[in-house]
């Protein structure tokens, strides 16, 4: 079984910003032991910026781009040495891969990523994967690492996704409130909690539970068991995987079939460089229960410019988003054919991506 587990800010750190290595050390225990037990593991961890600010004061103020680099830098020095020691306690090798959200954007570097993290597998080390926040601009940044993990997840085909933050999971109001309850357990297909998401963001991090919900719904909808948990409840991630009953929130993954190509398209809503607007019968088509393709004659508007095999949006007339799909034609050669039947689609079945109703 191959998973990921990605790890908050507030779970490395203390209240005074410092790493908490008896945390780490705990952590690290766990998945050492999971991979003694032949479970491929992927660790997806925070904690570079919050471990950068306790070692350095800088003498002149900076604006918070270059106050992010900065302790980042210094910080994922200090994290990746902390778990090098760590493991190599245990007999395990680990290895860091930095990456950006522009690393997601085209199929090669996407592919080049994934081969990566193979090798690494079958070598037996484990990767550590984290934004590379030293060469990320504000405009094309990971939420946080939770969209991070989903990406990453999903590229590698993974059966599980373990998100741990600081509370047990999505409640049904304020987890500080005794009335609020856990929500278990999550079908993506029947039922919509976002009445419930808290908005705040933690004090260490990007992010926040209306994050969460959003990236492990669309991974569940990939077929990916995805639980958000406290990471400081003892023994939880041996507890998740041998399937023990914790105070966990679970989405219940999806039977349906995803393709690989068709998993990178879901999550490149980032990186669409035009929009397609259908008519009702292209709507009903695409989403009825026969896999179909894009036709020119379903085609009511095209606007942006885009390249044959650019990621584009697809809309109904009224705005709404269908889906997203890799493009046959380009934006110029799409609006000559707007409406006209007897040719090719302009978005294939294997590289078109439909939204959840």
């Amino acid at each position: 079984m191959r998973i990921v587990i990605k790890i908050g800010s507030q779970i490395l750190t203390r209240k005074d910003g410092s790493l908490d290595i008896t945390q780490m050390s705990d952590i690290v225990d766990q998945i050492s032991e999971l991979y003694k037990n032949n479970i491929e593991i992927i660790l997806v961890s925070s904690g570079a910026v919050a471990s950068g600010k306790t070692e350095i004061s800088p003498s002149i103020k900076l604006d918070s781009i270059s106050a992010r680099q900065l302790y980042s830098a210094i910080g994922q020095v200090k994290l990746m040495n902390r778990y090098s020691d760590l493991f190599h306690q245990q007999g395990i090798t680990c290895g860091q891969i930095l990456t950006t959200k522009e690393d997601f954007a085209t199929r090669r570097h996407y592919l080049n990523q994934r081969n990566c993290m193979n090798i690494m597998l079958e070598s037996g080390i484990i990767p550590i994967v984290n934004e590379n926040d030293t060469i990320s601009v504000n405009e094309l940044m990971f939420t946080d690492n939770d969209e991070l993990s989903g990406l990453v997840a999903s590229m590698m085909d993974c059966k599980k996704l373990i998100l741990l933050s600081n509370i047990d999971g999505i409640f049904t109001g304020d987890p500080e409130k005794p009335e609020s309850l856990l929500i278990r357990e999550i079908e993506t297909d029947k039922q919509s909690i976002e009445k419930y998401i808290q908005t705040s963001k933690s004090s260490m991090g990007r992010g926040g539970m209306k994050t969460k919900y959003n990236i492990a719904r669309k991974v569940a909808e990939e077929g990916i068991e995805v639980i958000i948990a406290n990471g400081r409840t003892e023994n939880i991630l041996l507890k998740i995987v041998k399937e023990q009953e914790v105070n966990a929130t679970r989405f219940v993954p999806s039977t349906k079939s995803i393709s690989c190509v068709k998993k990178w398209i879901a999550h490149s809503d980032d990186f669409t460089k035009g929009i397609i607007y259908i008519n009702k019968g292209a709507c009903e088509a695409l989403l009825g229960d026969t896999a179909v393709s894009l036709l020119p004659i379903g085609i009511v508007k095209v606007t942006g410019n885009f390249e044959a095999d650019d990621i584009v949006q697809i809309k109904d007339e009224n705005g709404k988003q269908i889906g997203i799909g890799r493009t046959s034609y380009s934006s110029t050669m799409a609006k000559e054919l707007i409406g006209k039947s007897h040719k090719r689609p302009i978005i294939h079945y294997d590289y078109l991506y439909l939204e959840s109703n």
